[in-house]
């Protein structure tokens, strides 16, 4: 079958991040155990600390690691698969990972016999139902003619673009008495909606209030809504923000960790109340174990009848646990017509029982991550559509560099900029002071940001420390992979120690995942210490930046790509302190001029005013 070219080339993208994915993630003789946890692709050894049975009697399981590790990837919800050395894999799914700890769901009848043993450990694993989804989504996209449309014109000819600074006289009593001009105009034009709203929401700027607002206001004119976001974390922060304005909220999706204020609005937490379905669902449950103890006197070897006794037993498990799944499913049916806002990740939504209800508007948050397929996966779900987010900032992570360079790294927020008519910016930051925010606000922004009274300068809030000439090069960490600059972590050291009171309210971050790892063997652990890429959408009052590239060659890598150096510097609301090399950056346009706003507005100092 022939599709439109723009869906033709999102099929072949996907393909390829596939491929990329099993290559990436393959435990084999290129890629070693040692190649893969020094890429951030594997933890290895895992401690076990907890066993138990959750979600649908699946075995689930607490780790900690016992040494520092580069994390980032290991988000909520990834794919994994743990292993053991001589042993066959188990795939899963990762619930969440905080610090040194975390937990993951394995989809096997019961624990493997080995997970007791020495040398255990997870990986990533490609994502195919993801994939699948996915896929699914774009070719049945020519068959609903009003997506299909839409598809067409968001992959048409650019429009004039129209920074909306009003809209239609529209009188709206707003619950939020703190909002301000730009916040209102842009919850008016949520309100208006017949199609696509773009909501732009530069660092800062109040987005996730603005869209609660927005949600409330929606949701007093009957409409039915659903929010999605790419990550567990974004939906959880918006969550909590809907819930506060005491709307009817069902967060749905992977809810075995979420907030505690957040876990009573998810089925398991509403049904958690129902004395009957509990007493139905502790029977199967027991029975489930019956069964697997059965099983479990089959150990590793036995023949082939006992083979067979045990499969039978395990298929058994497999029968009651789907017996739960529909239980729990008969209930979640009234909590999904009962509530007016439905929140959970594409795949969240996409799985979700709401395929008899009518939802008015799909809200995206965190559009600027969201890569296209996964959008039109959700978009069939709902009438009209909100997306939120900057597309200045970080862009969906994609391995494949070949489906990159096709355009899946696009995301959905860039894919709709050029062509939907009407943006409204969120024009006020209310985080940074002034000279923290004034670079980003020029380069990035067009001079159209203003900043919060309360937030005029003091002091020199931002500081550059240059390094140049003073021999500290980067190398290639002991893994041979990401890069490390020692000289900077030196000079990290002493400002934790003269300049910064209280690491416990700073954070380092660094581009390099081997700087990140290296900060984390020799920094104070009260210190947060992360790559910027999974510092998005976070702060701290203090920030020190490493940016590690320093050579005779001018090479500065992916730096530049200057929207991660955007997420870089808007995350201080009181102090940013930028350690580099300006012989090695300094070339660049960018970079030039970084330095010289900082030379205008800031301090400019060198390694030699430090005993390093």
């Amino acid at each position: 079958m022939s599709f439109d070219p723009h869906i033709s080339r999102l099929l072949q993208c996907i393909d390829l991040e596939e491929k990329e994915q099993v290559k990436r993630y393959s435990l084999d003789q290129q890629h070693t155990l040692r190649t893969l946890k020094a890429e951030g692709l594997a933890l290895h050894p895992i401690s076990i600390t907890r066993k138990n049975f959750g979600y649908a009697d699946y075995p689930e399981i607490t780790f900690r690691l016992n040494f520092p590790a580069e994390t980032s990837l290991f988000r909520d919800g990834t794919a994994i698969e743990c292993f053991c050395h001589g042993q066959e894999a188990v795939k899963g799914l990762l619930l969440n990972m905080e610090g040194r700890t975390g937990e993951f769901r394995l989809f096997a009848p019961d624990f493997p016999d080995w997970i007791e043993d020495d040398n255990i450990g997870i990986k990533l694993a490609p994502d195919q139902r993801t994939t699948s989804i996915m896929k699914t989504a774009l070719k049945q996209l020519p068959e609903n003619k009003r997506l299909y449309e839409l598809f067409e014109r968001l992959h048409g000819a650019p429009v004039n673009k129209r920074i909306q600074t009003d809209t239609n006289e529209y009188q709206l009593s707003f619950r939020n008495n703190d909002l301000n001009k730009s916040q209102q105009r842009a919850i008016e034009a949520v309100v208006q909606n017949t199609d696509i709203a773009i909501i732009h929401g530069p660092p800062g700027t109040g987005k996730t209030t603005t869209l609660t607002e927005a949600i409330y206001q929606l949701a007093k004119t009957g409409e039915k809504i659903l929010v999605s976001a790419p990550s567990n974390t974004a939906v959880d922060h918006i969550a909590k923000g809907l819930i506060t304005a005491q709307l009817k909220v069902l967060r749905v999706g992977n809810t075995t960790k979420v907030d505690e204020a957040i876990f009573p609005f998810t089925p398991e937490g509403k049904l958690a109340g129902s004395k009957q379905q509990q007493k139905e669902i502790k029977e199967l449950k027991i029975r489930a174990e019956e069964f697997r103890k059965m099983a479990l006197k089959y150990k590793r070897s036995f023949g082939k009848a006992e083979r067979e006794q045990r499969n039978l037993l395990f298929k058994e498990v497999k029968n009651i646990r789907a017996e739960i799944k529909k239980l729990q499913a008969y209930n979640e049916d009234k909590l999904y017509a009962e509530a007016e806002v439905i929140l959970g990740t594409p795949v969240g939504l996409y799985d979700a029982r709401t395929g008899n209800l009518r939802f008015q508007t799909l809200v995206i948050d965190e559009a600027g991550q969201c890569i296209e397929p996964l959008a039109w996966c959700i978009f069939p779900l709902a009438e009209k559509y909100v997306l939120a987010g900057d597309h200045f900032q970080l862009p969906p992570t994609v391995l494949s560099n070949e489906a990159a360079r096709l355009g899946l790294n696009r995301s959905i927020l860039e894919v709709c900029i050029p062509t939907v008519p009407d943006i409204f910016l969120l024009d006020t930051q209310y985080r940074m002071r002034a000279a923290i925010a004034g670079f980003s606000g020029e380069y990035f922004y067009k001079g159209l940001l203003l900043n919060a009274p309360h937030l005029q300068n003091t002091s020199a809030h931002i500081t550059f420390i240059d390094t140049a000439g003073s021999g500290y090069n980067e190398v290639r960490g002991s893994d041979g992979t990401s890069l490390q600059n020692e000289g900077e972590l030196k000079i990290a050291e002493i400002l934790l120690q003269s300049e910064i009171r209280s690491p416990e309210h700073a954070a380092f971050i660094s581009p390099y995942a081997g700087q990140v790892a290296a900060a984390k063997e020799s920094l104070p652990r009260t210190l947060r210490i992360s790559t910027i890429d999974s510092f998005q959408g976070q702060e701290k009052e203090v920030i020190i930046l490493s940016l590690v590239r320093s050579n005779d060659d001018g090479d500065i890598g992916f730096l530049k790509d200057y929207r991660r150096m955007n997420v870089a510097i808007t995350r201080a609301k009181e102090e940013l302190f930028v350690i580099g090399d300006s012989a090695t950056i300094g070339a660049d346009p960018f970079y030039n001029s970084f330095l010289t706003y900082i030379e205008k507005n800031g301090n400019y100092r060198t390694i030699w005013e430090f005993e390093v």
